[in-house]
């Protein structure tokens, strides 16, 4: 038996608001669980614009989802659940990133990338990265604290690997996060998104047009180098390929590393437990992953084609969300799912990167980030700790990404 739901009438929908707030850092929004219990797959208005969206909270659900070819990422076709303020007129004009492109275009693109993002070329890298995390602790050592962890360490770490992977110069990083941290806000108005994505792509625009006649050894340069052969992508899509590497490449890596840093400090046995056995360090992060599931709203797509989920059909023109923090706390698949268990054997079955054709590319990476920034400061800051209460930080509920504001520590 299959059900659809009729759009409402009138202004104000009937359904609950998305996003909803998470109450507990280290938990999902309340309303999940009562959601995958009792209505897996069910209806909510977006905050931004009103419009109604599919929710899928159900582990297997969210993976059919996020699997099924008769489901689009294009953010472009009608129904799309845009998490953001966007004008029709504005997005007419949208160039898609490969984030936002269905096969055979997103293919293509995704096959000259790929290669970059190997376990190989990941564990190539993590020489380099342990240099940046122990540069930037040096600095955090002789500034003395208290400090802002994300300033000092969260932000910096990723925004300068990524920069020298994609060949982008590290001394333009404060202007291009400020963009960044626009494009990630739900809350700017269409005009102030538009006036973020078009400063970042005249940015990136320059920096292309370089490389296409001075290529360097990086990774714009080795992809436009492809593309001669490939014809993949024109300058345009290069430019957007960019903006997403860039802001994809940091964005959520900072946000997990402040993020991990403070579930360890209010959790000090998992914290002593990790000092004693470095080798429970690589499920502890899959864990932290788990638990956060920071772009739990990334997974926005539409139906192109009426497809059944849990029993309730979804009908062609029609957004769905297909919600990886809800998925990451299915008590089907994970037991006891809201206690950090850093023994927990599937872990690794967590959402947190998606699922799919548009699985983060970039996972091997923000892994290796992760277990060489939470190593290094057990080892060389054993005495971390938070320099203000708990309940005083800001976290980023207006934001397409989790995470917190400041993390002051102090040692």
């Amino acid at each position: 038996m299959t059900q659809s739901a009729e759009p409402a009438g009138g202004t104000a929908s009937p359904y609950p608001q998305f996003p909803m707030r998470r109450t507990c850092p280290f938990s999902e929004p309340d309303e999940y669980a009562g959601l995958r219990a009792d209505e897996p797959v069910s209806r909510a208005s977006l905050k931004v614009n009103g419009k109604e969206t599919w929710l899928v909270t159900r582990h297997e659900h969210v993976k059919q989802v996020l699997g099924d070819p008769r489901v689009s990422s294009n953010l472009k076709r009608p129904g799309y659940p845009h998490q953001f303020h966007i004008s029709e007129e504005m997005l007419a004009h949208v160039r898609l990133m490969m984030l936002s492109m269905d096969p055979p275009d997103h293919t293509a693109q995704r096959r000259m990338l790929i290669p970059e993002f190997t376990a190989r070329r990941t564990k190539a890298m993590r020489p380099r990265i342990q240099e940046v995390v122990d540069e930037r602790i040096d600095a955090m050592l002789a500034a003395g604290g208290p400090v802002d962890l994300v300033q000092a360490l969260a932000l910096p770490v990723p925004s300068l690997t990524i920069c020298e992977l994609l060949g982008v110069p590290y001394g333009d990083h404060a202007q291009f996060e400020e963009w960044s941290a626009a494009l990630m806000n739900h809350d700017l108005s269409p005009e102030e998104y538009g006036a973020a994505v078009q400063a970042l792509d005249m940015y990136l625009d320059k920096l292309v047009t370089l490389k296409e006649t001075e290529p360097g050894d990086d990774l714009i340069s080795r992809f436009l180098e492809k593309n001669r052969t490939e014809q993949a992508a024109d300058h345009l899509d290069v430019v957007t390929m960019a903006r997403m590497m860039l802001v994809g490449g940091h964005e959520t890596t900072a946000n997990m590393i402040a993020l991990g840093v403070l579930a360890l400090l209010e959790h000090p046995d998992h914290m002593a437990e990790l000092r004693s056995d470095d080798t429970l360090l690589p499920n502890a992060v899959e864990e932290l992953l788990r638990v956060f599931s920071i772009s739990d709203s990334g997974t926005a797509r539409v139906a192109v084609e009426d497809i059944e989920v849990g029993g309730v059909t979804i009908r062609a023109g029609e957004g769905i969300l297909a919600l990886n923090n809800a998925a990451d706390h299915d008590e089907t698949v994970f037991a006891d799912p809201g206690t950090l268990d850093f023994h927990r054997k599937e872990a690794r079955s967590h959402l947190a990167f998606g699922y799919g054709i548009h699985q983060c590319m970039g996972a091997n990476l923000a892994r290796a980030e992760l277990e060489i920034v939470y190593s290094t400061l057990l080892r060389r800051i054993p005495g971390l700790r938070l320099a203000v209460p708990a309940e005083e930080l800001r976290y980023k509920d207006d934001a397409m990404v989790y995470g917190v504001y400041e993390l002051p520590v102090t040692w």
